[in-house]
């Protein structure tokens, strides 16, 4: 896609594949699930053109990047290790970028600022928040107690399960349907509330042509690696013990849309509004909520994130003054 960069990166012990163009500061985006660095294009076309170098890599077992077989390689430890030494590779000289994160992106962001913040400048993470810590509750426990066994997070546990009923439904209409809708309630013997002899109807933001990339890519790696990040989602809480209490210093701002099914969550406009998720990252500038915006926020209002909100973040660069970072 005009002019944008592809090349393999050994780091932590495997290869990733990264995407990039353009010269200056470095800006770094994590992708979610499912997707790829496919979906920051129009991101790395806009701040490329500014004057600084985007860079989204595919994290460990997406798309061209290595996919350890083993469920316990895909914990927060893991993947905050590939990124330390990816930033020391594309800034070797400061060691240090900005980021920006979306939903398992924006999640391990969070945590690169708690386990590295001498890596991060300033932070744009988009859908999913920083939450504290709860020690005496599993997160898988809660999910499973609040939404029950046909949730989606309990539904991914089960090593094998989940990607056997998918292959069933074939690659292309699990896809579409995360894409268009992402389904969060999975029964088995009906994964989605869509017929499956119904067409997907793709929405404006989402061309077929774009829809075949993640296809054409799914097909080839299967879902069992991303999804191992969800199987590590109870080892993380217990990795995490030593941070219990610990605060996320680094300048950062949030967006999420209002139609997100994490700010869904209960209790989670609370704890973002009311002043819990500020008292946990003393920086954060400033929270939007997009009306009428849904999950895949980066993809669905690529042009106004890519002309709005990314033109502001590039220009907030500017003015960095020593220690000082204003963020967007």
């Amino acid at each position: 896609m005009e002019g944008i960069e592809h090349r393999m990166i050994k780091v932590n012990g495997i290869n990733i594949h990264v995407a990039e163009k353009g010269e200056g500061p470095v800006i770094l985006f994590l992708h979610g699930f499912p997707e790829l660095w496919y979906s920051w294009r129009h991101q790395i076309l806009a701040l490329s053109s500014m004057g600084y170098r985007a860079v989204a890599p595919d994290l460990r077992g997406y798309g061209d990047s290595d996919a350890p077989e083993s469920v316990e390689s895909y914990t927060c430890f893991h993947i905050i290790g590939d990124l330390v030494e990816l930033i020391d590779v594309l800034d070797p000289d400061v060691g240090k970028v900005f980021v920006v994160g979306h939903d398992w992106g924006a999640y391990m962001a969070w945590l690169l600022c708690l386990f590295r913040p001498d890596k991060v400048k300033a932070l744009v993470n988009l859908s999913v928040p920083f939450i504290r810590f709860d020690r005496e509750i599993n997160p898988v426990d809660v999910w499973k107690a609040v939404y029950g066994d046909d949730y989606y997070i309990s539904r991914f546990q089960e090593y094998g399960e989940i990607e056997g009923e998918f292959a069933e439904v074939g690659v292309e209409r699990v896809v579409k349907e995360y894409l268009c809708d992402f389904p969060v309630s999975l029964p088995k013997g009906k994964l989605f509330k869509r017929p499956l002899d119904k067409q997907i109807t793709l929405p404006s933001w989402l061309s077929e042509e774009e829809a075949n990339y993640y296809v054409t890519v799914f097909q080839k790696t299967g879902f069992t690696c991303p999804i191992n990040y969800y199987r590590n989602l109870g080892r993380n809480w217990e990795l995490l013990g030593p941070w219990v209490g610990s605060k996320i210093k680094t300048p950062a701002k949030f967006i999420v849309g209002d139609k997100d099914l994490a700010y869904g969550m209960p209790g989670m406009k609370e704890y973002i509004h009311n002043g819990r998720f500020k008292e946990d990252v003393p920086s954060l500038e400033q929270v939007v909520v997009m009306k009428g915006v849904s999950h895949f926020i980066n993809m669905k209002n690529q042009k106004r994130l890519a002309a709005t909100y990314m033109i502001s973040f590039a220009n907030s660069i500017e003015k960095i003054n020593k220690n000082l970072v204003k963020v967007l």
